[in-house]
């Protein structure tokens, strides 16, 4: 009789566990408003507020917290795939670009078949664009932005972003130009003419039509008379006499070759 005393207790010591464990899951549960209330409140933060009619206050961390709730809470919802985006552009309006980068990145990744892909891929470009710096600096993250942009012209050449991220595309890779032909500069300015013309010769190759071609020849041809390589210096002297007549690099050459006659 005792034995079944003591199984009768334990068996209502589980039961009142179990009851307050449901509770406890049950208030946690409630705790949690639907997906559509956090999904309206987050918008709310992100309009954020008029402070003295000078400027609008947005706090992005609050709007930021209630979106990644939908995420962990609801993540079958129509709202969770619009969350994670909407967490990215929360992040890059508040200039945190590290953070929005890997939530662009993510997204592109996980819904490849998503109408909005174009668009993460595009914002994922603009996350390094914003840390590109001049160009006698460090490129590490002109490079980084041209992966993406590359990708988002190769897989969405129509997209409502592909006019832009050509221009953009355009103007790094003529940042990086600019950095080789800085490199070559140094070369030439201490009179290291085989090193600089091996630079010229590669920015040439790596970044033609970009406007900078006829500079470049020019330099190149400098460097090939400064090393008393007559005959390649006449040749691009003639490359930019026939093919950039109508620029001032073809003027200077006209003159070297005048200068350079037996």
């Amino acid at each position: 009789m005792r034995n079944v005393r003591i199984a009768l207790a334990a068996l209502a010591l589980l039961l009142l566990s179990f009851a307050a464990g449901c509770q406890t899951d049950d208030a946690l549960f409630e705790d949690v408003p639907p997906a559509d209330e956090l999904w309206a409140e987050a918008q709310d933060e992100l309009d954020g507020i008029s402070v003295l009619g000078l400027y609008r206050y947005v706090d992005y961390e609050a709007a930021i917290e209630k979106l990644q709730s939908i995420v962990d809470n609801y993540p079958s919802s129509e709202y969770a795939v619009r969350a994670e985006l909407a967490i990215a552009d929360a992040y890059f309006q508040n200039d945190k670009y590290e953070e929005a980068l890997s939530y662009y990145r993510d997204f592109s990744d996980l819904h490849p078949q998503h109408p909005r892909v174009a668009y993460s891929i595009w914002r994922a470009a603009l996350c390094h664009q914003r840390r590109v710096l001049e160009a006698n600096r460090d490129q590490s993250a002109t490079r980084d932005a041209l992966v993406f942009l590359d990708r988002l012209l190769l897989q969405h050449p129509h997209s409502e972003h592909a006019e832009e991220a050509e221009e953009m595309w355009r103007n790094l890779q003529t940042t990086l130009a600019e950095n080789v032909e800085g490199i070559a500069d140094f070369y030439f300015q201490r009179e290291e003419y085989e090193a600089a013309a091996e630079r010229y010769r590669a920015l040439l190759n790596e970044y033609p039509g970009l406007g900078l071609d006829a500079r470049v020849l020019y330099k190149l041809g400098e460097s090939y008379g400064a090393l008393r390589r007559v005959d390649e210096a006449d040749r691009i002297y003639r490359t930019l006499v026939t093919h950039y007549a109508d620029t001032a690099f073809a003027i200077r050459a006209r003159e070297q070759l005048a200068t350079n006659l037996p």
